[in-house]
């Protein structure tokens, strides 16, 4: 019996262990999940400095002329004082001198003979960035589970933290099968295909911070099919296309039952996508997708990105749908959850023209997809959808519905 898509990610997300650990230079860990709380190890700016290249000053000396007793640069180790009726010129980021009250920026002032003129009324610590007041030592930076991009890089290298713990990139493993199936680069007859699955789920788990191995194309024989299977049982993740239905050369679900396969869900209350099966080997994961491009496509977005997410450990593991409105009229027939492709402009959501399960040019056209409950009969103009994003990597914390209607 089919089993409803939110069952189907309680069983990914229940079943689903996050990958090792390991220790890597922060120059490393773009695109990693961490796997320790980072802890500020001191202050920024750590002393007071200067906002502006100017004059260091008293308030009591506004609208005087003053004496400019010397020059600070940013990095020099400055040890004087800032007395009434004096300046000391001071560059952006220099620490700031005892005394300052405020920072008076070169463009305010006027020269003089033997000094400055400075304006009226200044202020109490105008271009003083005060010590800590960006980020104080012993707060929380970074948490378990947050991913590494390059602003928590900048964040680390400011507190000159060099190594930190994260989960290992999952690893996966990935092919298809038919006999009908030519990687591109081969020579295809006028009865055969080429296998554009397994470039496009291998392309796709790269770009979700996985290391693949591509495993090949399988022939629609239970031996090539095993041979594939042993391969691949030593990654974290095997993803496979094709051989999942119920016709005489569909032998994917079998080739694994030899290997111990322990199916949690072999099929889902959805269209297209119905015969996507998941388990594990051991500890190894196993997707098996169907084998028509856009069904295998659109369902690897819905289960094989929920699976790599868990994986990673990531905090955010939950796909975070986006609001829009429908571009135009949308008809469809009730009775299963559909997949919907088609193209999100930040507004609108417009469905793809023309698709089916065994096209590829939706896929070049859509940036996302809806997916629409089954008791929904038509989607009229501006009506409001959840778009889930295949392009970008919205995610969340905790679990919403998925489901347009």
């Amino acid at each position: 019996m089919a089993i409803s898509v939110e069952k189907a990610l309680e069983l990914i997300y229940t079943n689903v262990k996050k990958t090792s650990l390991c220790i890597l230079p922060i120059e490393q860990c773009l695109g990693c999940i961490l796997a320790q709380d980072i802890l500020a190890t001191h202050s920024l700016p750590p002393f007071d400095n200067s906002a502006m290249d100017g004059y260091a000053v008293k308030l009591e000396d506004s609208g005087k002329s003053v004496k400019v007793e010397a020059t600070i640069f940013a990095g020099d180790n400055f040890n004087g004082v800032v007395n009434a009726g004096f300046a000391i010129k001071i560059m952006t980021g220099a620490k700031i001198p005892l005394g300052t009250q405020c920072i008076v920026p070169i463009e305010d002032i006027q020269k003089i003979d033997d000094g400055v003129v400075l304006p009226e009324n200044l202020v109490i610590s105008k271009h003083i960035r005060l010590a800590g007041e960006d980020i104080k030592k012993e707060i929380p930076l970074l948490y378990v589970g947050d991913t590494i991009n390059a602003h928590q890089i900048t964040l680390l290298a400011s507190q000159g933290i060099s190594h930190i713990k994260v989960h290992k990139a999952p690893r996966v493993a990935v092919f298809a099968s038919g006999n009908e199936l030519k990687m591109h680069f081969e020579t295809v007859t006028a009865y055969q295909l080429y296998n554009t699955n397994t470039p496009t789920l291998l392309a796709r788990a790269e770009e979700l911070g996985c290391r693949v191995e591509f495993i090949g194309t399988a022939l629609d024989t239970l031996e090539d099919l095993k041979a594939h299977v042993k391969s691949a049982l030593e990654c974290d993740l095997v993803i496979t296309s094709g051989g999942v239905s119920v016709g005489d050369a569909d032998f994917t679900k079998e080739a694994f039952s030899d290997f111990g396969y322990n199916i949690l869900f072999d099929k889902i209350d959805i269209k297209p996508g119905k015969p996507t099966t998941f388990g594990k080997v051991g500890e190894t994961l196993i997707l098996n997708l169907p084998g028509n491009p856009l069904a295998a496509a659109l369902n690897f977005e819905l289960f094989a990105t929920s699976i790599i997410r868990a994986l990673t450990g990531a905090k955010s593991k939950f796909a975070n749908p986006i609001i829009a409105k429908m571009k135009t009229d949308y008809s469809l027939r009730v009775g299963r959850r559909c997949l919907v492709p088609g193209d999100f402009d930040g507004e609108f959501f417009t469905p793809c023209e023309h698709f089916a399960p065994g096209m590829v040019s939706p896929l070049g056209y859509a940036n996302s997809f809806i997916m629409i409950g089954e008791s929904c009969k038509a989607l009229s103009e501006n009506t409001e959808v959840k778009v889930i994003s295949t392009k970008f990597n919205f995610t969340a914390t905790k679990y919403k519905s998925l489901v347009s209607l």
